[in-house]
């Protein structure tokens, strides 16, 4: 079964606390696409995929991408680890066979967004940002709250979050994530005003 190989792989490449919080994305990914209703298998399998290339050195992601021909921004370059989504999507194709370009497009957009991604992507998202190993606090809570609610709002609002927490720790903040969230807020307010409108 391709979950099992998957599962074996990872326990080769990454640590067990690592695969505790995959299988935490995993669980979160499919109780989402459940109350969303959009294809549960497909949550799955990207969740569990998500994180393929976590431990890959620096060195190797940037090979990875370059051989690839991906695009590697000057923030990238000096935090390579922000390659691991995109690099994780080209494991998940060559390794396990993965050819639904959702999927890893899903996996490709887990840690920085994407503007106008789908709603499988929204889901690993907010997945591996909103997991209950992530934490407990009230904020947590109420987007993790708001992922049953409104898929849209909870990926700007949890962008936010991120923000200020790299803002916070005078970490370097990768030009997608704002783009994401500037999209998503945006996609937001507009879909308010026409409900505005229309009351």
């Amino acid at each position: 079964m391709e979950r099992d190989r998957v599962l074996a792989w990872l326990a080769d490449n990454v640590p067990q606390s690592r695969i505790q919080h995959i299988l935490r994305v995993e669980q979160m990914a499919i109780a989402l696409a459940e109350h969303h209703q959009i294809d549960v298998e497909k949550a799955a399998k990207a969740a569990l995929m998500h994180d393929l290339a976590k431990n890959f050195k620096s060195q190797k992601l940037l090979a990875m991408a370059q051989a690839e021909g991906l695009a590697i921004d000057p923030i990238s370059e000096v935090n390579p680890h922000l390659l691991h989504a995109d690099v994780g999507a080209l494991v998940a194709r060559d390794t396990f066979n993965v050819d639904d370009a959702e999927v890893l497009q899903a996996i490709a957009n887990h840690t920085c967004g994407q503007p106008g991604m789908s709603t499988l992507s929204c889901i690993v998202f907010l997945a591996d940002s909103l997991e209950p190993g992530r934490g407990d606090t009230p904020e947590l809570a109420e987007l993790r709250k708001t992922s049953y609610h409104n898929l849209e709002q909870a990926v700007w609002l949890t962008c936010d979050y991120s923000l200020k927490l790299l803002v916070e720790t005078h970490r370097l903040i990768h030009p997608r994530t704002v783009a994401t969230r500037n999209w998503f807020l945006q996609k937001v307010k507009n879909s308010q005003r026409v409900v505005d409108k229309t009351a």
